[in-house]
């Protein structure tokens, strides 16, 4: 590899991929990402990439299977063009809540979205908060799993007074909402619920007092908002004087900001994962950027140098 530094990126996420190269310094490698009359995605480099260290910036995002395949297209064509190292830069990773099977004669899409990565040429991924740990598993090639944790703590950290409880929605994120709570104080709250079918929740219990305090629920993701603003209800229940909300990825299927809004939560912070609509005048959603986390990551990457830093 002869050290240079090439960034390209696919139309998933254009405006995170441009504060990333503002970030760097540096201008977005010059590609046709688009489709042919057909509907069939198209791509071509415009640029020599022999040698070079060669990130791709997609997120796998709505609509899901086109955004992958043109991450898998940007990749071959990479491979192909003899880059010497390619590494798929993927702030949110599309299929990650299908890491296991949950009944008979199901896929296991989390892995055969990894095998597809790593089938297309790349030789590393960098992501940020898998819905499952386990997914860095799935790859057999070296994977750097940033945490937007700190980000969202040091936020937080400033708005909040003594009293917090850190609620975690679910058993899964415990360790999630323990490394939050380090962060910002207070003591820890679970909430044990259940899905008794695709994209329904019910709460069975909460371990955890929150009476009189301000709860704070941490979570991956949100999708449809339902199991959010149940925790949320909860809480309130429960005597909680204050609910906010933090999450990093902000996927906000069908009408969740709606429904989001007319629910007790107070804020909710999120990441830009994702392209987030702009927040309107009255709106409960904040959006900070990982621009800066990530472009730290790819130069730290480039340069062989250690990325465990990025997670004090």
């Amino acid at each position: 590899m002869d050290g240079r530094l090439q960034i390209f990126a696919g139309t998933s996420h254009p405006r995170l991929a441009a504060a990333i190269m503002e970030e760097l310094e540096a201008p977005l490698g010059r590609a046709l990402v688009g489709t042919w009359k057909n509907g069939e995605t198209r791509v071509k480099l415009d640029e020599n990439v022999r040698g070079s260290d060669v990130f791709v910036i997609q997120s796998v995002c709505n609509p899901y299977d086109h955004h992958l395949m043109e991450l898998l297209l940007i990749t071959d064509a990479l491979k192909r063009a003899s880059a010497a190292r390619i590494t798929a830069v993927i702030p949110y990773y599309g299929y990650a809540k299908q890491e296991k099977k949950t009944s008979g004669r199901e896929p296991i899409s989390a892995k055969l979205v990894a095998n597809l990565i790593v089938t297309a040429g790349a030789d590393r991924v960098l992501t940020l908060d898998l819905h499952a740990p386990a997914i860095e598993g799935f790859f057999d090639i070296p994977v750097d799993h940033l945490r937007a944790t700190p980000l969202l703590a040091r936020h937080l950290r400033r708005e909040l007074e003594d009293g917090v409880v850190v609620v975690s929605p679910d058993a899964g994120g415990v360790a999630r909402a323990e490394d939050f709570r380090v962060r910002v104080g207070g003591s820890l709250a679970i909430i044990s619920k259940r899905h008794p079918d695709p994209d329904h929740t019910e709460i069975l219990e909460m371990i955890g007092d929150v009476n009189g305090r301000v709860a704070v629920i941490v979570d991956d993701m949100i999708s449809t908002g339902g199991t959010l603003v149940l925790a949320a209800e909860l809480l309130r229940e429960r005597g909680a004087a204050r609910v906010l909300a933090t999450a990093t990825h902000g996927i906000f299927a069908g009408d969740a900001l709606s429904i989001i809004d007319r629910s007790p939560i107070e804020q909710l912070l999120v990441t830009d994962t994702v392209p987030l609509p702009d927040p309107g005048i009255g709106s409960k959603l904040q959006v900070m950027t990982v621009a800066p986390l990530l472009a730290e990551a790819i130069m730290r990457i480039h340069k062989d140098l250690s990325v465990s830093v990025l997670f004090t």
